[in-house]
């Protein structure tokens, strides 16, 4: 097959989701290609732009979800709303990579544009909404924070250890709250409180105003 730029970007996926940021080299690119690695510099000229590129790719897919999303709300959505799409579609997106939630986390280390336009609608909803300029950027980053370190969990294959009954029931009663708490919601609805909470920080500070 031909060598493409997108080709080397799904091998570039594949080997991130297996060895990191890191570990990751144009080498191991280039054998799952079956190519030389010099052949892949006439496409991609660094580790670096690679990086970029799939985070761009992620990013970009997410952003595109998100689109669809907010032109599927009501025209009097608020912008909670409006934030929840967003989030919901950007965990959604980067769950569908393997790596997705690290390459999303790594991207402003490689000036990835397209993670940079989803944190540009993520604060001009914040800003639409009348949130202070200092509580922007704060409420941006922990939202997308939030979602990049939700799916990192999910995207985790470590296997649970086998507890018995006996040794869960003594975690239970030294750490009760937290026990108890560990398995009220399924994933989806736990994403979709938390993301609530959070608007509701926000939305205190929006009422609070710029002093606050």
């Amino acid at each position: 097959m031909k060598l493409t730029t997108d080709r080397i970007i799904d091998a570039g996926m594949t080997a991130f989701a297996e060895v990191g940021y890191q570990a990751l080299s144009m080498r191991q690119v280039a054998e799952r290609l079956d190519v030389h690695a010099g052949s892949l510099y006439y496409h991609v000229r660094s580790k670096g732009v690679l990086l970029q590129l799939m985070a761009d790719r992620v990013a970009r897919q997410a952003y595109d979800a998100g689109t669809a999303a907010l032109a599927g709300l009501a025209e009097d959505a608020d912008w909670t709303a409006r934030v929840e799409a967003q989030a919901s579609t950007l965990r959604e997106s980067i769950k569908r990579h393997p790596g997705g939630a690290i390459l999303l986390a790594d991207s402003p280390k490689v000036l990835s544009t397209g993670a940079l336009s989803v944190m540009e609608r993520l604060l001009r909803t914040l800003a639409d909404a009348g949130v202070p300029e200092p509580h922007r950027i704060i409420g941006a980053d922990a939202l997308l924070s939030y979602v990049t370190g939700f799916v990192l969990q999910e995207q985790s294959e470590s296997a649970a250890p086998a507890v018995d009954a006996a040794a869960f029931a003594d975690l239970g009663e030294r750490f009760p709250l937290t026990i108890a708490s560990a398995s009220l919601h399924e994933p989806d609805e736990t994403f979709a409180q938390s993301v609530r909470l959070l608007c509701a920080g926000i939305e205190g500070l929006r009422q609070a105003g710029p002093g606050a």
